[in-house]
């Protein structure tokens, strides 16, 4: 009877191990493969004021920049202080439009209807300055 146990707890055992190596194959899977899991690369917030014309271009703009420059890796999350004053303050946004970069860390804040995307990009970081390309090229 022991060994008749023995080899039942066994085959449980075995079906448990069997169970629990698909399960992490699975998740294993899932974290290199999947998007799922994946994280933007730039988290942006754009804080505006209603559907005002400033707001809306400052949206458009925004869009524009990175869809042409970073598409599929930025997550974008527009506020309307109107509707949400409270995040206005938390945040301490002052005017608007604003846009916020929350990461990739610094943290930067940008005014205005964004139309100067060369400036807006050097800021994100995705271009250098001209300033540095200069002096590198000068050496």
């Amino acid at each position: 009877m022991n060994k008749a146990k023995q080899n039942g707890d066994a085959g449980t055992k075995g079906q448990l191990k069997e169970k629990f190596r698909s399960t992490t194959e699975a998740f294993e899977e899932a974290l290199n493969v999947g998007t799922a899991f994946k994280r933007a690369k730039y988290i942006l917030r754009l804080y505006v004021i209603g559907s005002s014309t400033r707001s809306l271009r400052a949206v458009y703009n925004l869009k524009k920049i990175c869809e042409e420059n970073f598409p599929n890796d930025y997550e974008l999350e527009v506020i309307d202080i109107y509707r949400h004053p409270e995040v206005a303050r938390a945040e301490q946004i002052v005017a608007v439009p604003t846009l916020v970069k929350k990461l990739p860390e610094p943290l930067r804040k940008f005014v205005g209807d964004l139309s100067n995307a060369q400036k807006i990009l050097v800021g994100l970081d995705i271009y250098k300055r001209q300033e540095t390309k200069d002096l590198s090229s000068a050496h």
